[in-house]
């Protein structure tokens, strides 16, 4: 079929472009793009709508945020300054570690030719990446068992059903990583968040930047999110770990978070988000720098899932994960085995 002719349906052209149907309707609702309708009121798309919505997703992939995608379309280029500043300091900086490393592998070489072997612990630091980037002997309720992540991923999801251990693998995750931190739900109480924004007018203009462009995409200003959004902020490059991410988050401040926390580089700070909620975890628009960890709820060892139906741990991901209205309705519910007589 001529490229120029073709035709395609909403799943076809996500998977062109490299972004899930969701993000296609989004892209609609906030009046970015418009798919022509069939006389069935089918959605399709022709190649200026894909055109379009490339120019979407590159302006994204950027960093821009879908209010500032909106203004770049209609001619305001110094959101689209910025974006790209930022994208030739993130390449600049991983052209110079990757001139390091091919400095440091010519300097092997050189020496070999010279007759001489490698010091003591070269080839082990020019292989380091091969290493894995946690392992730990795994916590109550498993029995010891070794857990091995081979690397980390810019986001990581934990999840699992009530009683599974993910808190107790969060934490030992953040005790495992050098300078990993643990961010639990005391987070949403009292006035630590904005005491310490007070007293840093640098993080808290950060902060405000990262707020203004979350709710031009649709959240709801909250002391859960500035919470967050302050301790994500702080210039730390060590990971951090998140429990219950949307608790204290509409439905549509959890949607513009998780996509604000995809637009991040691929150098950010790790993440590791405990969710239960599929706004926050939609397997539908798990990209490939994600990484789903599973806890069973036979407390059987986590596993690594992928976002594909069918493969394994799929579908207890899936029936782990509610509504944010389910989510909001059961708060503060626990797991408990009752007394027996």
């Amino acid at each position: 079929m001529d490229p120029s002719k073709e035709v395609l349906n909403p799943s076809e052209a996500a998977n062109r472009l490299g972004v899930s149907t969701k993000a296609l309707r989004v892209y609609e609702l906030r009046g970015l793009i418009a798919p022509v309708r069939t006389e069935a009121g089918w959605r399709t798309y022709g190649p200026l709508e894909m055109a379009r919505a490339s120019e979407i997703v590159a302006l994204r992939r950027l960093g821009l945020s879908l209010a500032q995608v909106a203004k770049v379309l209609d001619g305001a280029p110094q959101y689209l300054e910025d974006a790209l500043a930022k994208h030739q300091a993130a390449l600049e900086d991983q052209a110079r570690q990757l001139t390091k490393k091919i400095d440091n592998v010519r300097s092997l070489r050189t020496d070999l030719a010279r007759g001489r072997k490698p010091a003591p612990g070269d080839l082990a630091a020019m292989a380091s990446s091969t290493a894995p980037a946690l392992s730990f002997d795994l916590p109550w309720p498993w029995g010891g068992e070794r857990f091995i992540l081979h690397d980390l991923a810019p986001l990581t999801y934990i999840t699992g059903p009530l009683g599974s251990g993910k808190t107790q693998l969060a934490r030992r995750i953040a005790e495992s990583l050098t300078g990993g931190r643990f961010l639990g739900l005391e987070r949403l109480e009292g006035s630590g968040p904005a005491d310490r924004l007070k007293a840093d007018p640098a993080l808290a203009a950060r902060v405000g930047r990262a707020a203004g462009a979350l709710i031009e995409d649709g959240a709801t200003q909250s002391q859960a999110l500035t919470a967050f959004l302050g301790e994500l902020e702080t210039g730390d490059q060590s990971a951090l770990v998140v429990d219950l991410i949307e608790q204290g988050l509409d439905q549509a401040s959890q949607e513009a978070l998780v996509d604000f926390l995809r637009l991040r580089p691929a150098d950010a700070r790790p993440l590791f988000l405990l969710t239960r909620s599929n706004a926050i975890l939609d397997m539908t628009a798990v990209g490939p720098r994600e990484t789903i960890l599973l806890c069973p709820a036979n407390h059987s060892p986590p596993i690594r899932v992928q976002s594909v139906p069918g493969s394994p741990g799929y579908e207890a991901v899936s029936t782990c994960l509610a509504s944010p209205e389910v989510r909001a309705r059961t708060e503060g519910v626990v797991a408990f085995l009752p007394k027996r007589a």
